[in-house]
């Protein structure tokens, strides 16, 4: 429950302009039309029982009146019993209709709002997932699942709750004032001449208390902040025995949070002893004002009652619009960060273009730059050809582009100058699912699913079948550890794989590029965490894998270059040399030539 109010807490609140109402108008798209005329019986139902909660007060003064009965001379009759029960009998039908409309529009507006929040999850992840990669570089993880979290979480308790609870003291306030003048308009205007000084006050106050809340929002989002850096590089912490640091760090923003919290907290309550001190001060003074009309028979105590609590539920219903306020501001920007998102072009290019001969893959002139870094250029000019059904290795020290190549031929990025064909048409003029599904990936670093291993290799193609799984498994020599398990293909890999040692994540993930049968087959150094005995196994799946396919393979081992059709060697984004391994080993001064008569590998070579 306190993670939860936190959440709430950091939220940032968006100006309530008519372009805001206006955009968060489109929540009401998500609604099908018998939900959103679901939603108007709803707020009818809302306004009855706001309209049933106000004649409490006049029912309640009714009853007093009932009882204390006075004749022109002062003197105190006896009450009217069937009067009494007349308004006793109302009371009963008062409750009968708050109960029945209040479960009504309860259950109308939770139906409604899971609706609506059910397209509006599914919109938002769609969205998501069809970011390009530069989205992800750019947007934090905890900033993306916030959406998901606190955002829609604040979108559906404003429907469900707040917006009914602002509407509803609307009417109240609105209800109550009127029925204040009809009570007694003298009284009324009493009331009225001590309502300004207070408005004025707690304006001045309330921004101040805003203005030391967002400085506390800000030092809590940074103490977030630190626990989600030392909880996601927890291996770097634990490697390099920074637990005391990293404690030292979160202890010191959190005495500060504590600080500003508490100095916070003495203004709040100074504000709080404000509106105390005025809220019955005023209550004071207007039940003395009022019995002296009492007194004077201008009015009867059931009147002054009535007047008395009327006035209680107006000022309740203004005190807690400002907060009802304050929640839809927060939901205003809770729905422009989730439109945002939903509006933002996805990387879908829906081509009509077919892919049919696959005639390999060109890079002429390609040159590159990440988007968030684009005055370092990672490719300069460069041009190779993968040709079809031969195996391409790139050999380079980290940094020299070869991660990033692999990058560009699935699309994740684009060239910034220069372009890749496929059969005789730039890449990016395909349809690009129809595109990706030519392709299988095995990268360096694997990300499995918190799933079990059945489902892990299924993600390559998850039509396949329960034999197909297996024989992927057997040909990425996996079985034999995945047997050796308890659970065997249904033991979980916990999250990110983490159960599992490198070598079984990337044998699973070879399992999966089998299985998916692809045309195209990219190995981002799939053998580095392998040992020399598995890695030999895994070898020669990977040569029947890649037989009639078109291959590149980014390589560190020798073993795995010398057997390529094409040897491309890179170093600071520029193609050093290229041919195969006898070729290669011809050129005198060639540096691939270099690093075989030495035997190193070629990051220790370049290195």
């Amino acid at each position: 429950m306190s993670s939860r109010k936190s959440q709430d807490r950091d939220l940032p609140k968006a100006k309530l302009s008519k372009e805001s109402l206006k955009r968060s108008m489109r929540l009401f798209r998500y609604m099908s039309s018998k939900d959103r005329w679901l939603f108007g019986l709803g707020t009818l139902f809302l306004g009855i029982t706001a309209g049933a909660s106000i004649l409490f007060p006049k029912l309640l003064g009714d009853m007093m009146d009932g009882i204390f009965i006075y004749g022109k001379d002062g003197v105190s009759q006896a009450p009217d019993q069937s009067k009494l029960e007349e308004i006793a009998q109302y009371f009963v039908y008062l409750f009968v209709v708050q109960a029945v409309f209040s479960f009504l529009r309860i259950s109308i507006y939770v139906r409604v709002t899971e609706g609506m929040t059910f397209g509006l999850r599914k919109d938002l992840f769609r969205s998501v997932i069809g970011q390009n990669m530069h989205f992800f570089g750019t947007q934090r993880t905890g900033e993306i699942l916030s959406r998901f979290s606190s955002d829609i979480a604040q979108i559906q308790d404003t429907f469900t709750t707040n917006l009914a609870m602002f509407i509803r003291q609307i009417l109240i306030m609105l209800l109550g004032v009127v029925l204040i003048f009809n009570t007694s308009t003298t009284l009324a205007l009493y009331m009225l001449a001590s309502i300004p000084v207070v408005i004025i006050v707690a304006l001045f106050f309330g921004k101040f208390i805003r203005s030391l809340s967002k400085e506390v929002q800000d030092i809590t989002a940074e103490n977030n902040t630190i626990v989600e850096e030392s909880i996601t590089g927890i291996t770097n912490v634990k490697a390099y025995t920074n637990e005391a640091f990293e404690l030292d760090r979160y202890t010191e923003n959190s005495n500060y949070l504590r600080k500003e919290s508490i100095k916070r907290g003495y203004w709040r309550g100074a504000f709080s002893s404000f509106i105390i001190v005025c809220l019955f001060g005023a209550i004071v003074w207007l039940t003395f004002m009022g019995l002296g009309m009492v007194r004077d028979g201008q009015m009867g105590i059931g009147e002054l009652f009535n007047f008395m609590l009327l006035t209680t539920f107006v000022g309740t219903s203004i005190g807690g619009m400002a907060e009802q306020f304050v929640q839809i501001q927060k939901t205003l920007g809770a729905v422009e960060r989730v439109l945002d998102i939903i509006d933002s072009p996805t990387e879908s290019n829906d081509s009509n273009n077919e892919l049919s001969s696959l005639k390999g893959l060109h890079f002429k002139d390609v040159s590159f730059s990440y988007p968030s870094r684009p005055e370092s250029e990672v490719l300069k000019q460069i041009s190779f050809e993968l040709k079809p059904g031969k195996t391409t290795a790139l050999v380079g020290p980290s940094g020299s582009g070869k991660s990033t190549i692999a990058s560009l031929i699935y699309q994740f990025y684009h060239p910034t100058s220069g372009e890749i064909i496929m059969d005789n048409k730039p890449v990016s003029e395909y349809d690009l699912n129809q595109y990706r599904k030519q392709f299988a990936l095995v990268p360096q670093e694997v990300i499995l699913f918190g799933g079990s291993i059945y489902d892990n290799i299924k993600y390559g193609r998850p039509d396949a079948r329960e034999e197909e799984i297996h024989q992927a498994a057997k040909e990425a020599y996996a079985w034999d550890f995945i047997q050796g398990f308890p659970e065997g293909f249904n033991t979980l890999v916990g999250d990110r794989g983490m159960k599992l040692s490198g070598g079984q994540k990337q044998r699973i993930a070879i399992a999966r590029a089998i299985l998916r049968n692809p045309k195209f087959l990219i190995l981002d150094e799939a053998t580095s965490a392998l040992d020399s005995e598995s890695e030999f196994e895994v070898q020669k799946a990977l040569q029947t894998l890649m037989k009639d396919r078109t291959s590149l393979i980014i390589a560190h081992r020798l073993s795995t270059i010398k057997n390529a059709d094409s040897i491309i060697v890179l170093k600071n984004g520029l193609v050093l040399e290229e041919g195969n391994h006898e070729s290669l080993m011809q050129l005198s001064s060639g540096v691939y030539r270099q690093m075989i008569e030495k035997q190193l590998e070629p990051t220790d070579f370049f290195n």
